[in-house]
C-alpha cells in the first residue's frame, strides 16, 4: 500500500478485480479491467504492474475516489501509468497527490528506469497532473495523444 496525506493507494485482489469487472457498465473499461486481470493471472510475479489500484480516502470514510494502473514493466525498464478520478473529486489535487506518490513508489522498484503516460491533447488537467508529478513532454504523439516521460535518476 502507498499512503499519502489524504489517500491510501493499493492494488485490488483478483477477486476484487473480478467484482469491478462484473459491476462495470462501460464496455471499454470492462475490457481494460479484464486485460489487467488477465495480466495478473498470467504474470503473478509481476502482478503489481498489471493490477488495478484504487485511491481510497484515508479520512475514515473508506470512499474510493479514483484508480490508477501500471502497464507492465518492459525489457527496457519502462512502465506506463494510467489514472482516473471520480468527477466530484476533480480539482482537489488528489490525482496529483496519487500520481506523484505512485511515481515515487514505482521508481524504487527493481528494474524501473522510466515511467511514461499518455493523455488526450485537450485534457489540460491531466497534463498538469503529469507535469506536477515530474513528467516532461516526450515530443511523441501516441494513440491517445501526447506522451509524457519521467526518468529515474
Amino acid at each position: 500500500m502507498i499512503q499519502t496525506e489524504r489517500l491510501n493507494i493499493y492494488p485490488l485482489s483478483d477477486k476484487e478485480m473480478r467484482d469491478v469487472i462484473h459491476n462495470e457498465s462501460n464496455e471499454a473499461l470492462k475490457a481494460a479491467y479484464s486485460e489487467m486481470l488477465d495480466g495478473c493471472l498470467k504474470n503473478p510475479e509481476q502482478r503489481i504492474w498489471h493490477a488495478l489500484w484504487v485511491l481510497q480516502l484515508n479520512d475514515g470514510s473508506g470512499k474510493i475516489v479514483g484508480s490508477l494502473s501500471f502497464k507492465g514493466l518492459n525489457d527496457n525498464g519502462m512502465v506506463e501509468i494510467g489514472y482516473g478520478i471520480n468527477p466530484e473529486y476533480e480539482g482537489k489535487g488528489l490525482m496529483t497527490e496519487a500520481v506523484s506518490a505512485a511515481v515515487r513508489w514505482a521508481s524504487k522498484q527493481p528494474g524501473v528506469l522510466s515511467i511514461e503516460a499518455e493523455t488526450e491533447p485537450d485534457h489540460i488537467a491531466s497534463q498538469r497532473v503529469l507535469e506536477k508529478a515530474g513528467f516532461i513532454p516526450s515530443g511523441v504523439i501516441g494513440t491517445e495523444g501526447p506522451r509524457y516521460i519521467w526518468k529515474n535518476g
